[in-house]
């Protein structure tokens, strides 16, 4: 399955995490621009026996740009900036049918004090992602600190995936005015697929021990078994903690550890949660043994 993942880069305006978006209307008119009809004109030969009329030829007009204004039943409004592409408007449809969902799972965890205004964008082709995104083509959305943005491979993905990524997107816009710009991200990641994925039946002996170790931030980042298997072990941790401190224990360990001015796990652990670490390890071994 594609991962979604964050993009931690600062933006053209400066700002890292701020909350602050910029206007979708610069964009909208530059997609405009490149999609411009562009006219051809042909010249006429200098000497001809019966002069004829340069003709012009119009290439045909692109599909231009769209965007989808959405009020949520929590009061919260989304704009979906759908860019020019295959399958681009059938996934910002998809996506806007997920949102009041989405936006309730977060507030479940979360609690209700996060942004009011969402952006999403959904992009048409791999570099349009890249450059928005940040993210490359076996990602499936990635968040900045202004908007969600999807890639061209998430319309191919199934309901409940897409359900997954996007209440784990979402997830990350309504923490991000919070969350320190050097938080290390396999938590980041595992508290948010602990909002986007639903439970399943605990592993098991044959897995318990490879999945019950930390993961670190240079696993996320290597392509292939090795992130997917990183993501498994953050959300495994971070679904152990909620079941054994309550989904209230795991917010605040959030917020101590990913937060401004935050702790290293250890002491996150000890101070939220009272225990040490070494015996949080192997406990979740043991919970994940069933």
């Amino acid at each position: 399955m594609r991962r979604s993942t964050t993009f931690a880069g600062t933006e053209s305006s400066g700002t890292e995490f701020t909350g602050t978006r910029r206007p979708l209307l610069a964009l909208v008119l530059l997609v405009e621009l490149v999609a411009a009809v562009v006219l051809l004109t042909r010249a006429t030969p200098a000497i001809t026996a019966t002069p004829a009329p340069p003709a012009a030829v119009v290439a045909p007009n692109p599909p231009a740009a769209s965007t989808q204004h959405v009020v949520l039943r929590d009061g919260r409004t989304a704009e979906i900036l759908v860019l020019p592409g295959p399958g681009t408007v059938g996934l910002a449809d998809r996506i806007r049918g997920d949102l009041d969902d989405a936006a309730d799972a977060v507030t479940a965890f979360w609690g209700d004090d996060w942004r009011r205004d969402i952006a999403v964008v959904v992009t048409g082709t791999d570099e349009q992602f890249a450059a928005m995104g940040g993210g490359g083509s076996d990602i499936a959305a990635a968040t900045t600190s202004e908007r969600i943005v999807f890639a061209p491979g998430a319309a191919g993905m199934s309901d409940a995936s897409l359900r997954i990524v996007l209440r784990h997107e979402l997830f990350h816009h309504a923490a991000r005015d919070v969350t320190a710009a050097d938080a290390p991200r396999w938590l980041t990641e595992g508290v948010a697929d602990y909002v986007g994925r639903p439970p399943i039946p605990l592993p098991g002996p044959a897995t318990a021990a490879d999945l019950a170790r930390l993961p670190t931030d240079v696993d996320l980042d290597t392509p292939g078994a090795a992130r997917s298997l990183a993501y498994d072990r953050a959300w495994w941790f971070s679904r152990f903690i909620a079941d054994r401190y309550g989904p209230d224990g795991l917010r605040r360990l959030y917020l101590a550890t990913c937060g401004m001015g935050h702790t290293d796990i250890a002491d996150g652990v000890r101070d939220v949660l009272g225990v040490q670490l070494d015996e949080v390890l192997i406990a979740w071994r043991q919970w994940l043994n069933g």
